[in-house]
Order: structure tokens, then C-alpha cells, then sequence
């Protein structure tokens, strides 16, 4: 069963879910809609967004189970091998999956991808590099950016 936990965050309240031993989803969200139950695990999550957010860690150690489709899985892949600091854009993803024409529907795997950060979908832009949907929000997304670019999010 899925337990559901939420943390404050300099970004928001952060959402982390868990299930199995791995988390199943990390989200920022407006306001906790179920009982909070946190479990070590998600604590740890917790603590791993907070200190990438303050820029002491450039990856995640965590088990990670999101649900999605096999497509979606793929895209996810792609994107959670985007190293800190740089981006790809949803063609690049495309390309990478054999795929070029797909860029719509990575799009819309991105764009559902349940665990934010970890699989760190803020660094999939526009192919001419534009800030392009972020499912929590462009100021987020720019915050999370100019922090991998070492900038003043610090």
C-alpha cells in the first residue's frame, strides 16, 4: 500500500510516496489532500530534495519505482540520465529512443513523469533551449536551472 508524507521545502510542500521500498512519487503540491504517514523512506527523500535544493548534492540515492507505461518508463530513463547542469531537449529524447518523430508523445510521457528531481524532468527543454512546460510550474523550473548552473538560486 502507497503511503503518502509531506515536507517543507524551500521550493513548496513536497509530496513523497512510497511503496514496496521505493518511491513511487515526489511532487511539490498545494496542500496535503490525504493522511500524512511518514515512513523512513520518505523522510529520506525528503531530506536528499532539501539538500539538493541547497545545492550539497547533484544526484539522488534512492530506490525509485514510478509507474508509467513501458514508453513512459523509457523516456524516464532518458531524462534521469541527464547529467547536472546540463539539458536535452524532447527531440534530443526522441532521438535517443530510435524514435525522432515521438517528440510529441515524450512530451506527454515528461510531462507525467510521478517523481520530480530524482527523475529530473526541469532539464528537458524547447528545442531552442526555451523553458517548456513544467508540471510544477516555469518558476520552479528556472529556480532548479540556474541552481545547476550554479547561479544565484543558491
Amino acid at each position: 500500500m502507497e503511503t503518502f508524507a509531506c515536507y517543507e521545502t524551500k521550493l513548496g510542500l513536497l509530496l513523497a510516496a512510497c511503496e514496496g521500498g521505493a518511491v513511487t512519487r515526489l511532487q511539490w503540491v498545494e496542500e496535503m489532500a490525504c493522511p500524512n504517514d511518514p515512513t523512513p523512506l520518505s523522510d529520506e527523500a525528503a531530506e536528499q530534495v532539501r539538500a539538493f535544493l541547497d545545492g550539497r548534492r547533484e544526484s539522488f540515492e534512492l530506490p525509485l519505482a514510478p509507474r508509467g507505461t513501458d514508453f513512459q518508463r523509457a523516456v524516464w530513463e532518458q531524462v534521469g540520465a541527464i547529467p547536472y547542469g546540463q539539458t536535452r531537449s524532447y527531440s534530443d529524447i526522441a532521438a535517443a529512443l530510435g524514435r525522432p518523430a515521438a517528440v510529441r508523445a515524450v512530451g506527454a510521457a515528461v510531462g507525467r513523469n510521478p517523481i520530480w528531481l530524482a527523475i529530473p524532468c526541469h532539464r528537458v527543454v524547447g528545442r531552442d533551449g526555451a523553458l517548456t512546460g513544467y508540471a510544477g510550474g516555469l518558476a520552479r523550473k528556472a529556480f532548479l536551472l540556474e541552481l545547476e548552473r550554479g547561479g544565484k538560486s543558491r
